[in-house]
């Protein structure tokens, strides 16, 4: 599914260079869990980034469903994104001006999906994250939970190869927060391959391995799920 050998990044201004990530290597095979975890500035949301094809590594090698990743056009990446990638964000970046039923519908637009097949779909995935009574409401007439479970189901919604989730609970409480690691749970029980970004422990707890990083290099794994133990604070 996913391969990373040697990757690296450098960001560069006129005085310094500051290498974000270090001859990084990385395997996410399908249908596995995986959670990335470290400091802030380690290097995390970097790599995600570049797994997401949002910004591109300065070496290496990064293959995607066998094909390389790096040097492609922004075009083509654009495209790649939309087929096989779904995204899930601490701030849920929704449109205000968008209704729920809107927002969800909005990656199908642009996949070009009928309009009888975009409906049939928003209805059958907001039924199965429990929204369907809020499709004609707004953002912000939602509680923090209720908006994460439209982001998740717009990342959902072209049936992507692999969802991508950069501290889903971030802004969440508790109770909230844990519904939406329950409800990835569920997703990857179902089939779904998982890469998430978070701080938790316990919401890396819900994963199958957990990759931990420092200074842009991976520091060390941990497995079994539950019994993650993390030692790089």
């Amino acid at each position: 599914m996913i391969k990373i050998q040697n990757l690296s990044k450098i960001f560069r201004t006129e005085e310094v260079e500051t290498k974000a990530l270090n001859e990084i290597a990385l395997e996410v095979k399908q249908g596995e869990f995986i959670t990335i975890m470290g400091a802030s500035g380690c290097g995390k949301s970097t790599l995600l980034n570049i797994v997401g094809l949002l910004d591109s590594a300065s070496s290496g090698s990064y293959k995607l469903l066998d094909q390389e990743m790096l040097g492609l056009s922004e075009s083509e990446k654009s495209k790649i994104r939309k087929q096989n990638i779904g995204f899930i964000f601490q701030n849920f970046n929704l449109i205000d001006e968008l209704s729920v039923y809107d927002n969800i519908e909005l990656p199908l637009i642009y996949n070009n999906v009928s309009s009888s097949e975009r409906k049939k779909k928003v209805e059958a995935i907001a039924e199965r994250l429990a929204i369907s009574h809020r499709l004609k409401h707004f953002p912000q007439q939602l509680s923090g939970g209720q908006q994460q479970r439209v982001a998740v189901a717009r990342a959902l919604i072209n049936d992507p190869k692999i969802i991508l989730a950069d501290e889903p609970t971030g802004n969440l409480d508790s109770k909230n927060g844990n519904d939406v690691m329950e409800l990835l749970t569920d997703l990857h029980a179902n089939g779904a391959t998982i890469l998430m970004v978070t701080h938790s422990d316990y919401d890396a707890s819900f994963s199958q391995k957990t990759i931990f990083m420092k200074d842009g290099m991976v520091l060390s794994e941990k497995t079994n799920g539950r019994n993650v133990d993390v030692f790089v604070q």
